[in-house]
């Protein structure tokens, strides 16, 4: 690819927790060579991240001022940014039908069970959220680390797919 950063778009459903994750932690890792965004196929009105989801964060020290639930529409417009990568993180957002994304990203799904559905004490639920993150965190840590040559356009899908069984 080349210097510029390679944008990440993560989708789930409601852009609530996995999505939300994963943007968080990207942007963490990623070093300026990444730059991740997160949406929703089908978020709620006035849908916030969830409480959890910034707790976990805040928690492993990840920054979570900016982070907000939004349509994957917002992504679909001809002055947002381009995407290089789609992920979707959530099993319903993978099964439905994408907007057009300019430019034709690269794709993949990682699957995680969703932790918002956890049931249980607090500290049970807030478990499920932790264990989420370092799913998520342990394939962006191989991402972000990927020679460059790994991350060329026409290898990036084969790459992000490979990651999904890791």
């Amino acid at each position: 690819m080349s210097d510029k950063a390679i944008n990440v778009l993560f989708l789930c459903t409601h852009n609530s927790a996995r999505s939300i994750l994963a943007e968080a932690a990207l942007n963490a890792l990623g070093r300026g060579r990444f730059q991740a965004y997160s949406a929703g196929s089908s978020p709620r009105e006035n849908q916030r991240p969830n409480p959890m989801a910034l707790q976990v964060l805040e928690k492993a020290g990840i920054p979570t001022q900016d982070l907000r639930s939004k349509s994957w529409d917002e992504f679909a417009q001809p002055d947002a940014p381009r995407m290089d990568l789609v992920i979707t993180v959530c099993d319903n957002a993978a099964g439905e039908a994408c907007p057009f994304w300019p430019g034709h990203p690269a794709t993949a799904h990682w699957g995680y069970a969703d932790p918002s559905e956890a049931q249980g004490s607090e500290e049970q639920r807030l478990e499920a959220f932790r264990q989420t993150l370092h799913a998520i965190r342990r394939r962006l840590e191989l991402l972000v680390n990927l020679p460059a040559d790994r991350v060329d356009k026409l290898l990036l899908q084969q790459t992000a797919r490979d990651l999904a069984r890791s």
